[in-house]
């Protein structure tokens, strides 16, 4: 026989299977004997080993590699849950971008919107402040009044206005402290929404430093 024929049998084996409505085989090597094995089906023989599909001219389409063992398919699992996240990250920055977009029309409206947050929080500042000094006086003057009493047990209603007062400066000055820590992150948001903004249009405030030139 020629090595024309030898050459034509593996064709011909392939011809003599009945094309599926897609015209697709499955094929791989036989375990058992190291022959090759095709089918219009997955054959048995072919099932938990990697095989390819090939098309009715014999062209390879796709390739399907051996079972993954427990250790890969847990590493599978963590990968597409790792790129579950990105894509996830990726459509909330998207998000946040059009947002800050649409509620900021030039790098100015960034500037006036800082100064009204600023301007709020330091009016409320203002208030607790005031608030701070006027018990801090009343303190002084039940103090004062206190001060009769150094040997003697303090009249039930001085004792309570004494701990009135103090728990009122306590409650303010921790509001004030609130405040403080509002106007820093006041600060940070905007810095940052600035910064973004430039990165998405190329714009800033006229008052902002130019983004260094790397050489």
């Amino acid at each position: 026989m020629s090595a024309s024929r030898f050459l034509l049998v593996p064709l011909l084996l392939l011809l003599a299977i009945p094309a599926r409505a897609g015209g697709e085989f499955y094929c791989c090597q036989d375990a058992s004997n190291g022959r090759r094995v095709c089918g219009d089906t997955l054959p048995d023989q072919c099932r938990g080993r990697p095989y390819r599909v090939l098309d009715s001219g014999g062209n390879v389409i796709k390739e399907v590699g051996p079972p993954l063992t427990p250790e890969e398919k847990a590493q599978q699992v963590l990968e597409n849950q790792r790129k579950k996240q990105l894509e996830e990250a990726a459509r909330e920055q998207q998000r946040k971008d059009q947002a800050l977009l649409d509620t900021y029309a030039t790098p100015q409206d960034i500037d006036l919107a800082q100064r009204k947050a600023e301007n709020d929080v330091n009016l409320a500042i203002a208030a607790t402040q005031a608030k701070i000094d006027n018990a801090t006086k009343n303190r002084k003057k039940l103090a004062d009044e206190a001060e009769f009493y150094k040997k003697k047990r303090l009249p039930p209603e001085l004792e309570k206005n004494l701990r009135a007062v103090e728990h009122e400066i306590k409650v303010e000055q921790e509001l004030l402290d609130v405040k403080k820590r509002d106007m820093e992150t006041i600060r940070n948001k905007y810095e940052a929404d600035r910064k973004r903004y430039q990165e998405l249009t190329g714009r800033r405030s006229p008052g902002a430093p130019a983004k260094p030139v790397v050489r």
